[in-house]
């Protein structure tokens, strides 16, 4: 059986995760060579949506639980440790749909408000990333836009030059053998973007399209 990691593998539909600690938390890229994670859309508690990642070497650095718990519009991002990394919740009261990002488990000062895109006119467009204390709501302030369709695991983030800071993309198996759409990378370029907002970007994405062809 393809394992979708180096250091576990997985029977049926069931993952049986390693025991072996994690040996870092990757939050932010500090060096020159982008980050390349596998993000699987799986839990590892039983019986509890969410997502898993994966570093390059098989390492656990993300992981999402309380995925869709409630349907609260509160979803907790964590490290390998089940430490809080951010906070990401639905903006209430608001035109559209429009999430907030937060530190840790905050409700003040957010780092990110990110906009989904109803704009027909440029329909490759998926969402808009403002800062999170700005008001603003005019494509001048945007930090990043994110193209592409999340429901074929093609995006691009893009920051306000054009220049591309992450992806999403399918995995491929050794063989050429493809995962489905629960299994693909995120590829982090250096120094553009935290790779924990990467991934923040990733859960809103599924968010908003995950049940769509878009």
């Amino acid at each position: 059986m393809t394992k979708v990691y180096p250091n576990a593998s997985f029977a049926g539909s069931d993952a049986i995760i390693s025991e072996r600690p994690p040996s870092k938390v990757l939050v932010a890229p500090d060096t020159s060579e982008e980050a390349v994670l596998t993000v699987w859309k799986k839990s590892l508690l039983f019986n509890c949506n969410g997502f898993t990642v994966f570093d390059g070497k098989g390492d656990l650095v993300f992981r999402v639980d309380n995925y869709m718990q409630g349907n609260k519009g509160e979803i907790l991002l964590m490290d390998a440790n089940g430490n809080a990394l951010l906070t990401i919740r639905r903006k209430k009261m608001s035109l559209g749909e429009n999430w907030l990002v937060y530190e840790e488990e905050t409700m003040v000062n957010p780092r990110l408000s990110v906009r989904k895109s109803v704009n027909i006119l440029n329909n490759k467009c998926l969402a808009y990333v403002i800062p999170g204390n700005s008001s603003n709501r005019n494509n001048n302030n945007v930090m990043y836009e994110i193209e592409g369709s999340y429901s074929q695991r093609c995006c691009a983030v893009l920051d306000d030059k054009r220049r591309l800071v992450a992806e999403i993309k399918r995995k491929e198996a050794a063989g050429g053998v493809a995962f489905g759409t629960d299994v693909f990378r995120l590829i982090v370029k250096p120094h553009h973007i935290r790779t924990d907002f990467a991934m923040a970007l990733v859960i809103l994405l599924d968010q908003m399209f995950g049940s769509s062809r878009r």
